[in-house]
């Protein structure tokens, strides 16, 4: 199993969890102001997971890793105006 398999293997597992906590959330399985907070928790915890799991399996916009050149022409020093 590559990579690529494990990551998709977790989201389902994630989406699949995000869907149970939300199904409790939604359908007023909640009795109290902490276990709210906990499944609040949770969601947040699931959707940042997710998001950087689908960060890694996009492409990267730049295949270059040496970084930007900039050409800024002649270089030129400014004189000093502070006296």
């Amino acid at each position: 199993m590559d990579d690529t398999q494990i990551l998709q293997k977790l989201q389902k597992i994630l989406k699949s969890d995000l869907e149970a906590v939300t199904t409790v959330l939604v359908s007023g399985g909640v009795d109290k102001i902490d276990n709210y907070k906990y499944l609040v928790g949770q969601v947040f915890t699931i959707k940042r997971i997710s998001q950087e799991i689908s960060n890694l399996l996009q492409p990267k916009e730049q295949k270059n890793e040496q970084g930007t050149v900039i050409d800024i022409g002649e270089a030129r020093t400014r004189p000093n105006t502070k006296n």
